[in-house]
């Protein structure tokens, strides 16, 4: 007996070569990713800057409060005050036993002090050795003490010329925060006036 079986046309065998990629779709594909990579580091870089701007203002703002409760509070308690310039100040602070304590408070323009921008207190009058505290930090230098004499009615100029007259104290200061990937962070702060209430004056 014959069998016959129906022959179909089936395609060539392989000749041992595997299907890959063109250059063409190699750089289309590289391109594309190179696109992707891009935007995920801006959008990293931009939340970078965001979150150190955030940081920077919240730590100035508290530096900036913190430094004008400390200066406030020595200014009311002072009897008498000596303006070395208008970056510097020394308040006579009275203390519990009614003696008084020397205070500078000052704008450091030393390039090679460690204090160098910094609003700054230390003990004793402008010159003292001891020790300063830092109250805030990278300060610009239009940094400035006003001076001003008792409200009087009808007088609109209450700017003081001598330590004797002296009654109110303000403070200007600009600071900032420099990131290298953000732009700088700044804080403009205009005190209030602080009353010298222990201090007698003469107008």
């Amino acid at each position: 007996m014959t069998i016959s079986t129906r022959r179909t046309n089936l395609p060539a065998p392989a000749s041992g070569r595997r299907a890959g990629f063109t250059l063409v779709e190699v750089m289309v594909s590289a391109a594309i990713s190179g696109f992707i990579m891009t935007g995920v580091l801006a959008a990293f870089v931009m939340i970078g800057r965001s979150g150190f701007l955030a940081s920077s203002y919240s730590e100035l703002q508290s530096e900036t409060r913190r430094a004008l409760d400390i200066f406030g509070e020595d200014a009311r308690k002072a009897t008498e005050i000596w303006w070395n310039n208008s970056q510097s100040i020394t308040l006579y602070v009275a203390t519990s036993t009614n003696a008084t304590v020397a205070t500078t408070y000052a704008y450091d323009t030393d390039r090679r002090s460690r204090t160098y921008q910094c609003f700054y207190r230390v003990l004793g009058e402008d010159g003292s050795t001891q020790p300063r505290r830092i109250l805030v930090r990278q300060v610009a230098s239009d940094f400035a003490f006003q001076r001003y004499k008792l409200e009087r009615s009808g007088v609109t100029d209450n700017a003081a010329t001598s330590n004797l007259e002296t009654k109110q104290i303000q403070v200007t200061l600009r600071a900032s925060r420099v990131g290298a990937m953000a732009v700088a962070a700044n804080q403009n702060a205009l005190s209030a006036r602080y009353i010298l209430r222990n201090k007698r004056v003469s107008n």
